[in-house]
């Protein structure tokens, strides 16, 4: 046992990694420190009696002619031990498991200090942009419309009077810790079961939580922390609202199932009761952004409910953030017929009555494997019409943020990098003291093919 003991601490002497050598010059450079900071206070004319003092106390105890050697090799035993243990340290923290939690705390660390980002829409387009959101920022607020009226969301709102939970669950899917399990459960509908077929559990689960807590919102806040998601959600309003659209024929429609079902272009769109109080945090959120982001998803259905909602237009017109629309990827049948980029936001500006946005992305590429069976639905690729966009004056951004699989849509991942990127380009733009010459709109180069 000794003699392996010696061995060790004769290997602690071999030539290695250099570790003695910075030992020793720390030491040299403790020595030269404690020196120069005595000569300044001498010559400062300080008097310090520490060597007096401790000699008093000692006296007795050990013979005062050995102090000093006691001294040294004490305090190079304590610098060679904190040396040790601080190595043993950095190498416990290099091992997989401490490796892993060290990566993983810096990484959420970067994230909570992220941008404070503000996602206003709903349906599946939102959800898709949180869920690439949340690998760059973890100050997320998804600000989401609720005035679905059909499905599971529309009977749970008759039945129990609560507001349509489906565009919420949606987005408390995307920015779940556990997204993949908690996406089969809360997506999970019911196919049998008197009452029970239709409702997806996540609808239910939040209409039960409303009932444990008595409130939506705090259910939409309880169930947030149950799933521990990524950044928060909340309803635009808490109102019990309708969307009401009228025809380019004339006909009204009520309630966004019907006009969506009813396939005739879509003139002008209102939120009824006309004038619904915003969420006080929806207003918190919007003024303290870095950036707000519309969209992408039905424009008339997703989007501009939110900006109908009283107040919420106005805030994000005067905020400071930088402000970006997201135009839809295809055409929607009745609702955007033959609509170009530049005409998605032309009716957005008209019905928001106020400048919400200063940049909009477009989809630079159109799809490949899938444009003739959507061509079949009377769906078509939204144009990029850049000048149209500037005349509007708003910045084009131009970028391939598409994923075709059984259907198209945004690229969380793709379309994530081209807004965060955006962003801090717009913010460092806005940190310059000489104002530059618009630059022509951002063209990321094309992806490969999919």
């Amino acid at each position: 046992m000794i003699g392996q003991r010696a061995k060790q601490v004769a290997r602690w002497f071999y030539p290695g990694l250099g570790v003695k050598r910075w030992l020793l010059m720390a030491v040299l450079g403790a020595i030269l420190f404690v020196n120069g900071l005595n000569r300044w206070l001498v010559a400062e004319g300080a008097h310090f009696e520490i060597n007096t003092w401790v000699d008093e106390t000692l006296d007795g105890y050990v013979p005062l002619a050995w102090l000093q050697w006691i001294f040294m090799a004490g305090g190079a035993i304590m610098v060679a031990f904190g040396m040790r243990q601080w190595m043993h340290s950095i190498v416990d923290a290099l091992t997989p498991d401490r490796k892993d939690r060290i990566v993983d705390a810096l990484f959420a660390s970067r994230l909570r200090a992220g941008y404070r980002i503000v996602a206003v829409g709903g349906g599946t387009g939102l959800s898709t942009l949180l869920r690439g959101l949340k690998r760059y920022t973890h100050n997320l607020t998804a600000v989401v419309t609720v005035s679905d009226d059909g499905g599971s969301s529309g009977r749970l709102q008759k039945e129990l009077g609560i507001l349509p939970p489906g565009d919420l669950r949606n987005c408390l899917v995307a920015l779940a810790d556990d997204e993949a399990l908690v996406t089969d459960l809360f997506q999970y509908r019911f196919h049998e079961g008197e009452g029970l077929t239709g409702h997806s559990f996540g609808n239910l689960f939040l209409a039960a939580m409303t009932g444990v807590t008595g409130n939506f919102d705090k259910a939409v806040k309880e169930s947030s922390r149950v799933l521990n998601i990524k950044g928060r959600v909340l309803p635009a309003t808490l109102a019990v609202t309708w969307l009401r659209a009228t025809m380019q024929d004339g006909t009204i429609v009520e309630g966004e199932s019907a006009i969506t079902s009813a396939r005739k272009k879509v003139e002008s769109i209102t939120l009824e009761p006309e004038h619904s109080a915003p969420l006080g945090e929806v207003i918190d959120a919007i003024r303290t952004a870095d950036a707000i982001v519309l969209g992408p998803g039905s424009l008339y259905t997703s989007i501009l409910p939110n900006l109908l909602v009283d107040r919420i237009s106005r805030e994000i017109e005067s905020s400071n953030a930088v402000k970006i629309f997201v135009t839809n990827v295809m055409t929607q049948p009745g609702e955007t017929d033959d609509f170009a980029a530049s005409k998605h936001l032309e009716v957005l500006l008209a019905h928001a009555g106020a400048k919400v946005c200063d940049y909009v992305i477009v989809n630079s590429q159109p799809p490949r494997r899938l444009r003739d069976v959507y061509a079949e639905e009377g769906q078509i690729w939204v144009e990029p019409d850049v000048e149209a966009i500037r005349r509007l004056g708003v910045r084009p951004v131009l970028a391939d943020v598409i994923g075709e699989t059984t259907n198209v849509r945004h690229d969380p991942d793709r379309l994530a990098e081209v807004v965060v990127d955006l962003i801090a380009e717009a913010i460092a733009e806005r940190a310059t003291f000489v104002k530059r010459t618009p630059p022509a709109p951002t063209i990321a180069p094309p992806a490969a093919s999919l």
